[in-house]
C-alpha cells in the first residue's frame, strides 16, 4: 500500500488558520435536530466520514437534512417520539459516537433498527450503552452474541425513566441516556464520577429541554424531566479542539514557529491537553474569548517551545481521551520522562491505541514501557539532536485517524522521514488536515501528489 511521508520540516510553521467544526457538537447537534420539532440551522458543520454517517442515519429515520446556502445545514425534524423505522440497516462507518447516540434516541421510540459499521466499530463495546438501555425497556439481539455491533434493536413507545450510575466515565453513555429519556415520564437521574465532556446538556437546554447540572464530589448528577418537545434552534459550531490539538502540537515541535488557530471551542472537560502542554512549559496564548451558542470560544497564540516531561494524573483521562495521542508525540520530544496514566479506556478506541502509540514511538527510536493502564515515555529533549526522535520507521496505524496523525506531526520534528502505512482514515474527523497543515508550511508526501 502507498504510504504518506512526513519529513523534518526544513522551516518553521507560520500563520493564522481556522480548524473544522467540532465533531462532538455536530454529531449531536445533528441527532437533536433530528428529534426537535421545527427547522434547526446548523452553522460550521463538520463535513467529515463520521458526520456524514450521523446524516444518513437521521435521514434514515425520518428527518429531512440538507445543505443550504452559504454552507448553511437545515435539519427538519421528527420530534422525540416521532422517528421512523429505516428501511434498510443504519450503517454507522467508524462513528461510534453516532451509533451509541442513535441507539440512545431509537430506544425512546417504538421502531425497529439494524446497526452495523466497519470491522473497528463492530470491535467496539456497546454493552455500556445496552444495559441502561434495556433497562429503560428497548430489547436488543447482538448477532455476535457479544454485545458488540452488528445488533439490532427494538425501542419502546413507553420508555422508563432511569436512576442510573455511571460505571465508566463516558459522554457517549451519558448522552444515549438521556436522549432515551426524552420520552419517559418524570424525571430521570444519572450519575457520573467524573463528568465528562458536557456538550449533550448544553444543546439539550438550548433546544428546550428542561435539564439541571448539581456538582458532587468526584462528578455531578444530571436530572432530565421526560416526555419533552425539543424546539429547533440556529447554532453556530466552533473548531474542534481535538483537531486543533495536531498544529498546536507541530507548531510548539517545529523550531521557529508561530501560528494562531482561530475560534476554537474552549470546555472545561475538553481542556486536559492544553493544561498538560502549559505544565510542560509551552507557549501557548488564549486572547479574544467569547460565548457563542452556549460554549466558549477563544483564538489561541502558539510559539515553538521546550517542553519538560511531566506526571499526567488519570484523573485528567475524561478531559482528553482522543488527545493522548498527539501528547506522546510531545512527550517523546520532551525533555525527561513523562508518565500518562488512567489510559484503559485507549484499548477499546478505534484502534487499541495504547499498544499503537507505543510501537509507534518505540520503532521510531522512542524508549517507552506500556503500563497495564498507561505509558512512560522517555523524551529525547536535551539531548544532542535537540528534542528531535529519531524517526525513520513506517509506523502501522490499524485504520485509526488520530494515530496517523499524531505520527504524521511526530515526522515535522524528527531526526529521519516517518511513513504511515494509510492515511485515507483522517477524513472520518478532520477531512482539512492536509490543507490546514499546508497552509502553515508543512508539507507530507502523499500517494495521490
Amino acid at each position: 500500500m502507498p504510504k504518506t511521508t512526513a519529513s523534518p520540516a526544513d522551516n518553521s510553521l507560520q500563520g493564522t488558520i481556522c480548524v473544522s467544526g467540532d465533531k462532538s457538537i455536530s454529531h449531536r447537534a445533528l441527532i437533536l435536530g433530528t428529534l426537535a420539532i421545527g427547522e434547526t440551522r446548523i452553522d460550521g458543520l463538520l463535513e467529515s466520514a463520521d458526520i456524514q454517517a450521523t446524516i444518513a442515519a437521521c435521514q434514515a429515520l425520518g428527518a429531512d437534512i440538507e445543505k443550504g446556502a452559504n454552507n448553511q445545514w437545515l435539519v427538519r425534524g421528527r420530534g422525540a417520539n416521532g422517528l421512523t423505522s429505516p428501511a434498510q440497516p443504519l450503517n454507522f462507518g467508524n462513528a461510534g459516537t453516532a451509533a451509541r447516540l442513535l441507539m440512545g434516541a431509537i430506544a425512546g421510540n417504538p421502531i425497529k433498527a439494524q446497526c452495523i459499521g466497519d470491522s473497528s466499530l463492530c470491535a467496539r463495546p456497546m454493552g455500556r450503552v445496552i444495559k441502561p438501555l434495556t433497562q429503560m425497556g428497548a430489547h436488543f439481539i447482538c448477532d455476535s452474541h457479544n454485545d458488540k455491533l452488528p445488533l439490532t434493536m427494538r425501542g419502546t413507545d413507553q420508555p422508563l425513566p432511569i436512576h442510573y450510575t455511571m460505571a465508566v466515565p463516558s459522554a457517549q453513555v451519558k448522552s444515549a441516556i438521556l436522549l432515551a429519556a426524552l420520552n419517559a415520564p418524570g424525571t430521570s437521574e444519572l450519575i457520573e464520577r467524573p463528568a465528562t465532556r458536557n456538550h449533550t446538556e448544553k444543546l439539550l437546554s438550548l433546544f428546550g429541554a428542561e435539564l439541571s447540572c448539581k456538582p458532587i464530589e468526584g462528578g455531578q448528577i444530571i436530572t432530565l424531566t421526560g416526555e419533552a418537545e425539543l424546539q429547533a434552534t440556529h447554532l453556530a459550531i466552533a473548531g474542534d479542539p481535538s483537531s486543533a490539538a495536531f498544529p498546536l502540537v507541530a507548531a510548539l515541535l517545529v523550531s521557529g514557529s508561530h501560528i494562531t488557530l482561530k475560534n476554537i471551542l474552549v470546555n472545561p472537560y475538553r481542556g486536559g491537553l492544553w493544561q498538560c502542554l502549559e505544565e510542560m512549559g509551552a507557549d501557548i496564548k488564549k486572547i479574544n474569548s467569547r460565548t457563542a451558542h452556549g460554549e466558549e470560544v477563544a483564538d489561541y497564540e502558539i510559539k515553538a517551545s521546550v517542553l519538560e516531561g511531566i506526571e499526567v494524573p488519570a484523573e485528567r483521562a475524561p478531559s482528553m481521551i482522543d488527545e493522548y495521542p498527539i501528547l506522546a508525540m510531545a512527550a517523546a520530544c520532551a525533555k525527561g520522562r513523562t508518565i500518562l496514566r488512567g489510559l484503559a479506556e485507549l484499548r477499546v478506541k478505534e484502534s487499541d491505541r495504547l499498544q499503537a502509540i507505543a510501537e509507534g514511538l518505540h520503532n521510531n527510536g522512542v524508549a517507552v514501557e506500556v503500563l497495564p493502564d498507561g505509558l512512560i515515555i522517555e523524551g529525547r529533549g536535551g539531548k544532542d539532536n535537540d528534542g528531535k526522535i529519531a524517526g525513520g520507521a513506517t509506523v502501522k496505524t490499524y485504520f485509526d485517524h488520530r494515530i496517523a496523525m499524531s505520527f504524521l506531526i511526530a515526522g515535522l520534528a524528527a531526526q529521519n522521514p516517518i511513513r504511515i502505512d494509510d492515511d485515507s482514515m483522517i477524513a472520518t474527523s478532520f477531512p482539512d488536515f492536509f490543507s490546514c497543515m499546508a497552509k502553515l508550511g508543512a508539507h507530507f508526501e502523499r500517494p495521490s501528489e
